[in-house]
């Protein structure tokens, strides 16, 4: 993607200058479990819910951040991300504005190791996810290097498909889906739930391919290839196989490689908003 020296968004807070205590990596099986559940949504809805429902009844006190210190590609990395969050909002805000509706922003968090949100602690094995408690989206950077070296996907067009797949969760969010969906999944029996939560990340993948739909100027070649690497990288199929050896399609949370490939495409392809229902008729 063509982002060196263009403008990147104001609206990041960097708590990586911030003093935590080390998060240990814990067993390699283990942590790829909790990087499956927790990657792209945080875990499950409806423990996110608790999660929030009883954090928000504590005060959070955030310090204030000391002086960063990050190599060349952390600083690379993280004015990346600013630059396609500052396209997520250009995008999205036009979007909204010729449907007669206002973009409220949402706010990246960058951190390392642990930090806190009112959807739970935030880790470096928890993945990237969306809190809509607090309309923040938290990356560990060194998940990047997971994305790469654990997950085989390569390209700086991958990791904009990341923080564009959380951003759509915020769409989400603001367009009362994320309400519906969850309010639907306390009244459900886990294996509804589940198919429920992966509607929902299917369309957030169908709304990363809008965003790209939009943002095709930017864009070099084997971008889109990038983004579709990405999303088959993190289908619950293949990631269920090199956890555990076998697959449970019934405990699938964010849909196979084939359904997150193929919902981001078509949001690419057309751009058009109406196409991504992914609920067949749930909403």
């Amino acid at each position: 993607m063509k982002w060196q020296g263009r403008r990147e968004s104001e609206n990041v807070e960097d708590r990586r200058g911030i003093g935590g205590k080390q998060i240990a990596a814990g067993g390699g099986g283990l942590a790829l479990i909790v990087l499956i559940i927790g990657f792209l949504m945080g875990g499950d809805p409806q423990k996110l819910l608790s999660d929030f429902q009883q954090s928000s009844q504590q005060t959070q006190t955030t310090t204030s951040t000391g002086e960063v210190e990050e190599s060349a590609e952390e600083k690379a990395m993280s004015s990346f991300m600013k630059v396609t969050l500052a396209d997520n909002e250009r995008i999205w805000d036009s979007i909204f504005t010729a449907n007669q509706m206002q973009y409220q922003k949402p706010v990246l968090v960058l951190f390392r190791n642990l930090t806190n949100s009112p959807c739970g602690d935030a880790t470096s094995q928890s993945g990237p996810f969306y809190c809509p408690g607090d309309q923040k989206i938290y990356i560990d950077m060194s998940f990047f290097d997971e994305l790469t070296s654990r997950l085989g996907a390569h390209g700086d067009f991958a990791s904009a498909y990341v923080l564009s797949h959380e951003v759509a969760h915020h769409i989400q969010y603001l367009l009362g889906t994320t309400r519906k969906i969850q309010g639907m999944q306390q009244q459900s029996e886990k294996k509804e739930a589940n198919r429920l939560s992966v509607a929902l990340e299917l369309q957030a993948d169908f709304y990363a391919g809008v965003w790209a739909h939009y943002n095709h100027q930017m864009l070099e070649d084997g971008d889109i290839e990038e983004a579709l690497s990405a999303a088959n990288a993190v289908g619950d199929d293949r990631l269920q196989k090199q956890a555990q050896g076998y697959v449970v399609p019934d405990a699938f949370t964010h849909g196979t490689s084939e359904q997150r490939m193929y919902w981001f495409k078509l949001g690419y392809e057309t751009g058009d908003m109406s196409k991504g229902n992914t609920f067949k008729g749930v909403l």
